[in-house]
């Protein structure tokens, strides 16, 4: 394996396995060594524009990371946030991902995803970034993603929003008045509040 080569599978592992092919020609690579790395057997391509070590071993959050590499405006929201906070026991179908209202949805084949469109300060606020497999992963705050789940509670179901609020405040050591901070950004302090005072 030439140097050059070496240097690319080396990339790979630095990056937690997988890696987008910008990244790839951002770090200086020619695509040649990509080409070479998959004759060999070494990558392979997940989706469009996205490879993988071919013995890639996925940590505890694949779906979510190879979601988020495709989706690089996007954040992690709603039931995806929930499940990674172990904040529900719904186990998500698709992984959501909140893009701001006005952009265009970007085109996902794997794994499956649900885009929701937020308006722009409650699409910028209570972002957090976590290290998941090598890459730096944009996910909501607990205290940010029960606010959106009220917001969307039609689409999430209201029982699941209300549960995901009792387990954050008793379980999680989520402050109320942080969770009510982005309930007044997300116009649903009014429906939150007597919930949250009827628990404390």
């Amino acid at each position: 394996m030439g140097a050059k080569i070496q240097e690319l599978m080396d990339f790979f592992h630095k990056q937690g396995g997988v890696v987008r092919f910008s990244d790839i020609l951002k770090a200086g690579f020619h695509s040649d060594s990509l080409v070479v790395l998959r004759k060999d057997g070494k990558v392979e391509r997940v989706v469009r524009g996205l490879y993988r070590i071919v013995d890639y071993e996925p940590g505890s959050h694949p779906d979510l990371v190879i979601a988020s590499l495709q989706a690089p405006h996007g954040v992690i929201c709603l039931l995806s946030a929930l499940s990674f906070y172990e904040a529900t026991n719904e186990i998500p179908k698709y992984v959501d991902i909140a893009i701001p209202q006005g952009s265009h949805a970007y085109k996902i084949e794997y794994p499956p995803v649900r885009f929701y469109r937020f308006a722009q300060n409650a699409w910028k606020s209570g972002i957090d970034e976590h290290k998941l497999d090598g890459h730096e992963i944009r996910i909501y705050s607990l205290a940010k993603t029960i606010a959106d789940c009220f917001k969307f509670r039609n689409r999430i179901g209201m029982n699941v929003a209300r549960e995901a609020l009792k387990v954050a405040v008793a379980e999680k050591g989520t402050k109320p008045q942080k969770i009510m901070q982005y309930a007044k950004i997300c116009r649903v302090d009014s429906i939150m509040k007597p919930i949250l005072e009827a628990m404390l």
